[in-house]
């Protein structure tokens, strides 16, 4: 009888069999290359002959059977006594059982290759690429899929992501070499969120798939590190509040008919109140223990938002004044932009659009003029055009937004935002 294939099984077992192949075979490119096979032949024979009792230890002594043979068909040279050396190593059986590993060892053996994936020498597109593949378990294609590229232009970038880190160690160097890494992984962690939560490009708004790894590989590297360190980790659970607090929206971010919905619109009855309790908590958890982070202020910005029960209820003196502290933290183009939308809500359309023409100015001084081009500025000026009555502005900005938006959905609503303003003008 087949079994159904356990796919959760799979991404979670897939960092834990990297680390172990890596710090056996000492390379991690073969090592990723190694379980990727393994991985394939798990597909191809548990469905029918079920899941192996220790189906860690299976797949770690497949992929050491395969770098073997990979080996062997590189250097004929190579001895079988060293090859059996690397494929039957001390602590293990010849049925890949590995006795000595216990649960929270597996949990670090995933954070060490995440936060290798994530190290501060590759791209962040480089970084999120080899991370989907080695930690999230995810084909080149679905990759490439994902990101809308052609599967051989994905299969050279993480080619030249794992050349990067080629001779880098697996595993962390004391507690200095840990802090260094960690920011870098939140960043390439976030970068996944956003790509889900509003894809670059496509007809989707949202990327579901991309949110939800996302926010499993945010939980185990927020698992893991409490237990390397003995405490929970503020920030990182910041993100993972942000990342909670965010996708609770997503029921109600689209319509029946497929068409984006502003926040200010959106059903909240249909927001799932489970992941907004849970990113509450976290942030409520998290504030107050230690100086706050960007996440962490972005975490409780959404959940000013989420417990809000109306869009009219929102505290926006109180966003305003999050987005100002940001501001000081992490200060940037787009922190301000969103500033400006709080402030046309808390003090008016009038300051909030003095903001943005002094933020465009500062850029401009600042060799940063390219700002402007950016397809956001136009639609919060448009927003806020609106809300102080300029309809014939507002349709004219939303307008130029909507041609620099690179995905189709933002695209469709920004067009007809512009089109319902001219109608209500007639």
């Amino acid at each position: 009888m087949t079994e159904a294939l356990p796919g959760d099984l799979l991404r979670d077992l897939t960092p834990q069999v990297v680390a172990v192949v890596t710090r056996r075979c000492g390379d991690f490119d073969a090592a990723e290359d190694a379980v990727q096979e393994a991985l394939v032949e798990a597909v191809r024979t548990w469905p029918e002959r079920g899941v192996p009792q220790n189906a860690r230890g299976w797949l770690i002594a497949t992929a050491m059977h395969r770098l073997i043979d990979a080996k062997r068909s590189e250097s004929r040279r190579r001895d079988r006594e060293q090859a059996d050396h690397i494929a039957e190593p001390e602590g293990q059986d010849a049925s890949g059982a590995d006795p000595t590993a216990s649960g929270s060892a597996s949990a670090d053996d995933s954070l060490d290759v995440l936060l290798l994936c994530c190290h501060p020498s590759l791209t962040p597109a480089s970084a999120v690429a080899l991370t989907l593949r080695a930690v999230g378990g995810l084909s080149t294609r679905e990759i490439a899929s994902a990101y809308l590229v052609p599967e051989k232009t994905m299969a050279q970038r993480i080619s030249r992501a794992k050349a990067t880190i080629k001779g880098r160690s697996l595993g962390i160097d004391g507690a200095a070499d840990l802090a260094a890494r960690i920011p870098a992984m939140m960043k390439v962690l976030y970068l996944l969120f956003n790509e889900g939560y509003v894809a670059t490009e496509g007809d989707q708004l949202q990327r579901v798939d991309l949110c939800a790894e996302a926010i499993r590989l945010t939980r185990l590297a927020r698992s893991a590190l409490a237990r390397m360190t003995g405490s929970a980790h503020g920030e990182l659970g910041g993100l993972l509040a942000l990342m909670l607090l965010l996708d609770a929206r997503r029921p109600a971010r689209i319509d029946a008919h497929g068409a984006v919905v502003p926040l200010a619109d959106q059903d909240r009855s249909l927001w799932r109140h489970e992941a907004t309790r849970e990113g509450v908590a976290l942030v409520d958890a998290v504030i107050g223990t230690g100086r706050p982070g960007t996440y962490q202020i972005q975490a409780a910005i959404a959940a000013l938002h989420n417990r809000a029960p109306t869009a009219e209820a929102t505290d926006w003196l109180q966003i305003t004044a999050l987005y100002g502290l940001l501001e000081k933290v992490a200060p940037g183009p787009i922190v301000t932009l969103n500033k400006a939308v709080a402030v046309g809500y808390a003090d008016g359309p009038g300051p909030a659009l003095a903001l943005l023409d002094e933020l465009l100015r500062d850029c401009a001084q600042n060799g940063a003029g390219g700002f402007a081009d950016h397809p956001r500025v136009p639609a919060v000026r448009a927003h806020l055009l609106e809300l102080a009555g300029d309809l014939d502005g507002a349709a004219a900005a939303y307008d130029l937004a909507s041609v620099r938006a690179t995905n189709l959905a933002e695209r469709r609503f920004l067009t007809s935002k512009a089109a319902a303003l001219r109608d209500a003008r007639c």
